[in-house]
């Protein structure tokens, strides 16, 4: 279950999505994620996985290496589905016991899957063909007319682009930790959900020390190669648009276009 997470881990090909600026990658998950809470019909959800469809097929990323980010997002599926579905009032559809399933819950319980499958999937997509590096200069072009206002704009972008990056760092200590208490006679499995959670505190620790440790050693290699912020810095690869990254914004535009459309004209 640990190594399903997928966001924060970048996969290594060569793909026209992974060439492209990744200020173009970040305006265009925010601007997805956007898309998907305009309107909760049926056609413009349609186009949403079929655009996202299309885009994992440009960025050559295994659609099964995408898909198994999802399973560790169930619980948090079926809890925010359940509570829709039972406690939405409306038409009842059916009735048993406490529990009263209406039209409506349906509908929403339907509408909230289905966004938060496709945000989970939009996400993993940009860290995955974007490195951190990559997001580091992304961020920090993106946000560099907020420095007029003395915001820290590299400070932020860095801190982000490590907070990233320490993600696929921290689930695979997780797991070392995790097969080490295990031969030890750990069980994580069996038992009730307070069971469960009290399991994990030999887990915790360890990895929490763990954490503090590689934040501190991060902190004396950035200190000891006379990092100060970002003032004063050039960048070894300047970020320039390019001819697929303009071709990129145009498809954006459309594809927000094509789905106001939908959900103004179109009744489901």
């Amino acid at each position: 279950m640990i190594r399903d997470i997928t966001i924060g881990q970048y996969y290594q090909t060569d793909s026209p999505l992974h060439k492209m600026d990744p200020r173009v990658k970040l305006v265009g998950t925010m601007l997805y994620i956007v898309s998907l809470f305009l309107f909760s019909k049926a056609a413009p959800y349609m186009l949403a996985v079929l655009f996202l469809a299309a885009v994992i097929k440009v960025s050559k990323v295994p659609f099964g290496f995408m898909v198994r980010g999802l399973k560790t997002i169930v619980y948090l599926l079926l809890i925010t589905a359940g509570f829709n579905l039972f406690l939405t009032q409306g038409e009842v559809i059916v009735k048993f016991w406490i529990f009263t399933i209406t039209k409506e819950g349906l509908k929403n319980a339907i509408f909230i899957a289905v966004r938060l499958v496709l945000l989970i999937i939009g996400s993993s997509l940009m860290t995955l063909t974007t490195t951190p590096n990559q997001l580091t200069d992304g961020m920090e072009k993106l946000l560099h007319p907020l420095q007029k206002l003395k915001v820290p704009v590299h400070e932020i972008s860095m801190m982000m682009s490590i907070a990233l990056r320490f993600i696929p760092i921290l689930l695979e200590e997780t797991d070392k930790i995790m097969k080490a208490q295990m031969a030890r006679g750990a069980d994580f499995e069996s038992g009730n959900l307070f069971k469960k959670i009290k399991a994990m505190v030999p887990l915790l620790v360890p990895l929490f020390i763990s954490a503090f440790r590689r934040a501190n050693d991060l902190a004396m290699a950035m200190e000891a190669r006379c990092y100060h912020g970002g003032e004063g810095r050039t960048k070894m690869k300047p970020l320039q648009y390019q001819k697929r990254d303009r071709i990129a914004y145009l498809v954006l535009v459309l594809y927000l276009i094509a789905i106001v459309a939908l959900g103004k004209l179109l009744p489901f």
